[in-house]
């Protein structure tokens, strides 16, 4: 039973961090960059 309550949560999780990966995809934004164009080192256009 706690290996099912374990593996709930990490799929949850996961779930949880594709969704908000998905959402700032789609706002523009990227994994190495973040959208803090003033911060980036020249990565923006």
């Amino acid at each position: 039973m706690g290996t099912f309550v374990v593996g709930a949560i990490l799929v949850i999780v996961v779930c949880l961090i594709v969704r908000s990966m998905i959402h700032d995809k789609k706002n523009g934004k990227s994994l190495q960059c973040g959208g803090d164009c003033k911060n980036c080192g020249g990565h923006c256009s």
